[in-house]
């Protein structure tokens, strides 16, 4: 199985969280003149999906360094987390804020998409922020969530998709793409939403912020598919 740059994530590791968090005025800048979005804000949409008093297993992939979720983990305490990233730095800055946090219910665990290291129907919620763009196999990826979430399972999160907003499609093909940063090729929104409806029949919403796709899917049985 062919293996994703980590050269590429451990350079930029240093400012990853002052970039996709836009707290620095450069980053700022990056995201509301480049993305014409704000990251926080679709985390906080995202994660308005998930109850605090949300009770069972929870599969976080990729987990990141949990700048946009550590807080929210921390009031799920009926929950019980599996963060799983392929990047070894960003796990080791995410066990960073784990400790920092005191965040008791979070388990980071180093794995591939592509291989999810757990049986079928094992979790009741999978969430995975902006990391689409960056797996080598995306249709292997979507198979392997698909098999681990249990039925009426929550799928929720966010990706880039291509031919919303031209720029932020230039910047893609020109720096991230070579980079190794992000990954192609990339769903177009209307790509996207029919593999999400392919694996979830009906049970597909969906929103659009510039070039970032907000989706939320539950797992119907397969005779409803």
């Amino acid at each position: 199985m062919e293996k994703r740059p980590r050269s590429a994530y451990q350079k930029k590791m240093k400012h990853y969280d002052d970039v996709i968090t836009g707290r620095k005025w450069w980053s700022w800048l990056y995201m509301n003149l480049l993305w014409r979005t704000d990251d926080n804000r679709i985390a906080r949409r995202i994660l308005e999906m998930i109850p605090d008093v949300f009770s069972g297993e929870i599969l976080d992939v990729p987990v990141g360094t949990a700048v946009f979720t550590y807080a929210k983990y921390l009031r799920m305490q009926n929950a019980r987390i599996i963060g799983l990233d392929y990047s070894e730095e960003m796990l080791r800055l995410a066990s960073e804020r784990i400790r920092k946090e005191s965040l008791s219910n979070l388990t980071l665990l180093q794995g591939d998409v592509r291989q999810i290291p757990f049986g079928e129907e094992c979790f009741d919620c999978v969430l995975s922020m902006s990391g689409f763009q960056a797996f080598p196999d995306k249709d292997l990826a979507f198979a392997e969530i698909y098999r681990v979430l249990k039925v009426g399972g929550l799928f929720c999160g966010c990706f880039y998709v291509q031919g919303e907003r031209p720029v932020a499609d230039w910047f893609v093909r020109n720096v991230l793409d070579r980079k190794g940063l992000f990954v192609p090729p990339h769903y177009t929104r209307r790509e996207a939403l029919e593999k999400l409806h392919s694996l979830f029949g009906k049970n597909v919403e969906i929103e659009g912020h510039g070039s970032t796709m907000i989706f939320r899917c539950i797992k119907p049985p397969k005779e409803d598919l």
